[in-house]
């Protein structure tokens, strides 16, 4: 094993300035490992899993990190390098603390290859970002692919190395006697901490959670998010937030140091602030309320602009990564509705009707994943064909199935790629083009099925997701930060929208909300338009691009959030030959998807001038 040293850069952070915030409840089997974990020493580390890889590892030092890598990830791990010091320097100024030793975290390039790690009791599922265990305080993580989720996520599992640190009694080894107490604190308070200061309080997505929990009467008190039907990331998150926001950020370490000399979460907060919990309690939820009033009179319901499609009441609670066919007749999704399998099934997009499964997850052994947290499919072209993207033994894969049976036509194997996501065919049907994280960084590749050819279309550490080829095969509409981002500080910009020259590889850059998120674009049937999500104004709602005039339209003005299990997830769709879009919204609890096909509707309302902007071509 090699060992490197490097010095650490970056700047000290500051935390946003304190605005109040928000979240609500998810399936807790999907959502409860989408970010990351703590874990619990196991002593059988690496029984019974698969070896499909080896991993000749390597040492790169900085000032207080050991970083582990290998040689694919070379030049992520040492962008690593520099967001861990970075992240350092802002949790020890906002805790009052510095670690004890040096801090190991072991980096895989992709999560096929995290979920092969030895250094953990049993293999990490699909939705665990990364885990932090106790016995050596060492923290391993794949890279995310856009270098804003894996700043976030390695934000996240550095609180817990802090908590562990900061609540173990003394030094030396793990004992009965001598471990750390933030084990045996509630999970809402060790990992909502740990969202709130790697995210901070300005967080759309768990915000939506919030405003849906408010609107139904379901804002849980501090003791029943002990319950596990409230998701702990979001709801602790949105719990610290309203206490860092009135009493101040130095009052998050305060409090983790009293619950390491009382064991208790609620004991320590009372002690900390002088207040009863159940007082604090009542306020947070007046603050909510009051705070979302007006919001309701001014937004609308989902089926203030379509027909509810699929819901609990004709099957499952989750249904997400919607996809139309090309004339708008079917819809291929992604659903919960055999016990615990996640599924991908075919149905009517007039009834909801199933049709029929295409792919059952949970038997089938032929996949270890079908990306549904990241991922949708696509059609081809006349619409008796499927593409998505997957993972089988340790490598990506793209399938192709027969939409009819759900019987696998096609099938390649791409041994160099860590993972493939959303898919999308040309209107030829000859390629498709995809993204997929490579060495840790996410690019946009293009995958030509007769010729076999594989080709990269973007090779560089800046962010590129959510291809969609134009109906005259002339661009490829995508999501990236270039336009934004200055990798040299590691700032990251916000995801806009581009076009591709497929021919020449040109990237422009189109209109986009320069302040806030843009994803998901999908083409109107005649190319004029791209409709595409973005949260402008803090809330996640479908929007429509007239591309030529660089004119753009509000479609939806939705109370929750058009949205899939993340802020990144696709949860929008056109149909090709059709004017008519479907999507998914998060209300009650629930992933919901709505179809509309009104002109009217689909038209939207103008946005005012002032909102949008365009960036420079890179």
């Amino acid at each position: 094993m090699k060992r490197l040293t490097a010095v650490a850069r970056g700047k000290r952070y500051t935390m946003l300035r304190r605005r109040r915030l928000s979240p609500r409840y998810l399936p807790v089997a999907i959502a409860i490992g989408v970010t990351a974990c703590i874990g619990v020493p196991d002593t059988r580390f690496g029984q019974n899993k698969v070896q499909y890889d080896a991993f000749d590892f390597e040492i790169l030092e900085t000032e207080h990190f050991d970083i582990f890598f290998y040689e694919e990830e070379r030049e992520a791990a040492a962008q690593a390098g520099r967001m861990a010091e970075r992240w350092y320097a802002r949790l020890t100024r906002l805790l009052n603390h510095e670690l004890r030793g040096r801090q190991p975290i072991i980096y895989y390039a992709s999560h096929p290859h995290f979920k092969q790690t030895t250094q953990i009791g049993g293999a990490p599922g699909e939705g665990t970002g990364a885990v932090t265990e106790a016995l050596k305080r060492r923290i391993i993580l794949p890279f995310a692919g856009p270098l804003k989720e894996t700043d976030h996520v390695l934000g996240h599992e550095m609180v817990h190395a802090f908590q562990f640190d900061m609540t173990q009694r003394r030094e030396g080894a793990l004992s009965n006697t001598n471990f750390p107490r933030a084990l045996q604190l509630p999970l809402w308070f060790i990992e909502g901490m740990a969202e709130y200061l790697s995210i901070g309080p300005d967080d759309p997505h768990t915000a939506m959670w919030i405003r849906d929990a408010a609107i139904n009467d379901k804002l849980p008190t501090m003791r029943q998010l002990n319950n596990p039907r409230f998701f702990p990331y979001r709801f602790g998150q949105a719990f610290w937030a309203y206490l860092a926001g009135r009493f101040g950020d130095e009052v998050v370490g305060r409090i983790l140091n009293a619950a390491a000399r009382s064991g208790g979460a609620e004991i320590a907060i009372e002690r900390v602030i002088g207040i009863p919990v159940d007082s604090v309690n009542a306020e947070w939820h007046e603050e909510v309320r009051r705070a979302y009033d007006d919001l309701r009179e001014e937004t609308h319901d989902a089926d203030h602009y379509g027909k509810l499609l699929l819901s609990k009441e004709n099957g499952a609670g989750l249904n997400t990564a919607p996809v139309l066919s090309p004339d708008g007749t079917e819809l291929v999704f992604l659903s919960i509705r055999d016990v615990f399998s996640l599924d991908m099934f075919r149905a009517d997009a007039e009834t909801g009707k199933i049709l029929n499964k295409l792919v059952e997850s949970g038997t089938d052994p032929h996949f270890e994943s079908i990306q549904f947290i990241r991922s949708a499919g696509a059609w081809n072209s006349t619409g008796d064909r499927f593409v998505f993207g997957a993972v089988t033994g340790s490598d990506p894969v793209l399938t192709v199935v027969d939409v009819s049976n759900g019987d696998i036509v096609r099938e390649k194997v791409l041994p160099d790629l860590g993972e493939v996501f959303n898919p999308t065919w040309s209107p030829d049907g000859s390629v498709i083009v995809f993204s997929a994280i490579v060495g840790g960084f996410s690019d946009l590749y293009s995958y030509h099925f007769e010729n076999d050819v594989l080709r990269r279309l973007t090779s560089d550490a800046y962010t590129d997701l959510h291809p969609a080829w134009s109906p005259d095969g002339r661009s490829i509409a995508f999501v990236t930060d270039r336009f934004g981002t200055d990798l040299s500080r590691l700032s990251y910009g916000n995801y806009q929208l581009a076009l591709m020259d497929p021919g020449t590889g040109r990237i422009d850059a189109i209109v986009s909300f320069p302040d806030a998120k843009n994803i998901n674009p999908q083409w109107s049937k005649d190319g004029r338009s791209l409709y595409f999500l973005a949260d402008p104004t803090g809330i996640t709602n479908v929007y429509r691009l007239d591309v030529g005039s660089g004119r753009l339209y509000q479609i939806t003005d939705l109370f929750t959030g058009v949205s899939g299990i993340t802020a990144l997830s696709p949860a929008l769709t056109s149909a090709k030959d059709t004017d008519k879009i479907a999507f998914s919204v998060y209300e009650k609890g629930d992933y919901n998807v709505y179809v509309v096909d009104e002109a009217g509707v689909l038209a939207g309302e103008p946005v005012a001038s002032s909102q949008v902007g365009v960036r420079k071509s890179r």
